[in-house]
């Protein structure tokens, strides 16, 4: 499976043709949150709808700057990972949305102890032994892709501690524009593609419990 992970799009699309041809041989596009810059139903609905000429196969979680309304677009099209999980090939794919507490207030906010109800929720939907790949805006706390200034983490900690008990294969997050990259949280791959409205994506393919992800960027 061919998956393109893109992040904070932030209503620009200015890069999409540059990777047209690689949204078309990818089995699924992730989107990670912030799809907006602040907006709502029909800024996603623009962005989407321009994703979909090249992807059928679209899944996503709203961000800290998008507001509710966005949610209800992405629900109503059926693509909404918050809470949610769909098998796609034989894989488990499940989502969270939305950000911790910001240092500016953002639209889409929540406390940690939300992050671990609704991933309770999760864990009790994704039961099946077949590979897992949770797809959060917020990143998880301590790893490469939630750091800012001088080694500063600013991950969730119910995401971490999901990652530690649950051990999907993959952890997709974005957010923190500034820690685009790759780690690892035991066997867990944890990616930020880095933000797509700056070029940046993530290229990943799963064969069976092997992943295999980069970073890209059309420049």
């Amino acid at each position: 499976m061919i998956i393109i992970a893109l992040t904070d799009i932030h209503g620009k699309i200015d890069h999409l043709p540059a990777i047209s041809d690689i949204l078309q041989q990818a089995d699924l596009v992730l989107i990670a949150g912030d799809i907006t810059n602040f907006g709502g139903w029909n800024q996603a609905e623009q962005i989407i709808s321009s994703i979909s000429q090249y992807s059928k196969q679209i899944l996503a979680v709203s961000g800290n700057c998008d507001s509710p309304s966005v949610e209800d677009y992405l629900n109503t099209e059926g693509i909404n990972l918050h809470c949610n999980y769909v098998n796609i090939e034989g894989v488990n794919f499940a989502g969270i949305g939305g950000s911790l507490p910001c240092p500016g207030r953002t639209l889409n906010e929540s406390p940690d102890e939300d992050f671990q109800i609704w991933l309770t929720g999760v864990e009790m939907k994704v039961s099946s032994p077949d590979p897992f790949v949770l797809m959060t805006h917020q990143p998880a706390w301590g790893t490469k892709v939630d750091t800012v200034g001088q080694d500063q983490h600013t991950g969730s900690i119910a995401i971490r501690d999901f990652i530690e008990k649950n051990k999907p294969l993959l952890v997709i997050s974005g957010h923190i524009h500034e820690a685009a990259g790759v780690d690892s949280i035991g066997d867990t791959v944890v990616i930020n593609p880095g933000p797509f409205h700056l070029g940046r994506y993530a290229y990943i393919q799963i064969e069976g419990r092997t992943v295999s992800a980069e970073i890209r960027s059309v420049a």
